[in-house]
């Protein structure tokens, strides 16, 4: 499925609900998070529907492969310092153990000084 009209990030996605968004392309959506834990605090999704990453597959290796060369121009943008110094944090939480609680594969990019409310 590459849409489920239940999900909250899916909503998000379509503007049927409200975001700070940091970044959008074809494929990619981030956005702030709304109870950010560190300075610098932004969800990066997929604009197709991925339960969580226990759901990715060989299919999926282009896409995730643009989230991660994308997720440190983002943490530099939104206002981490740069590495060695700086540098910022990827948190993909996947299924209850995990703590996932949005079922829409997701990653916290998380950064800035510390200490962070949590993490």
């Amino acid at each position: 499925m590459s849409h489920d009209p239940n999900c909250i990030f899916c909503k998000i996605i379509e503007g049927k609900i409200p975001s700070r968004k940091v970044y959008e392309d074809d494929d990619i959506f981030a956005f702030h998070d709304i109870n950010p834990w560190a300075p610098v605090h932004f969800l990066m999704i997929p604009k197709k529907h991925i339960t969580s990453l226990a759901h990715v597959d060989a299919t999926n290796a282009e896409l995730l492969g643009r989230m991660m060369v994308l997720a440190p121009k983002l943490a530099l943008q939104e206002g981490c310092r740069p590495y060695p110094e700086g540098g910022f944090r990827i948190v993909s939480n996947t299924g209850a153990e995990g703590g996932q609680e949005v079922h829409h594969m997701h990653w916290h990019v998380m950064g800035g000084p510390r200490p962070w409310l949590r993490g």
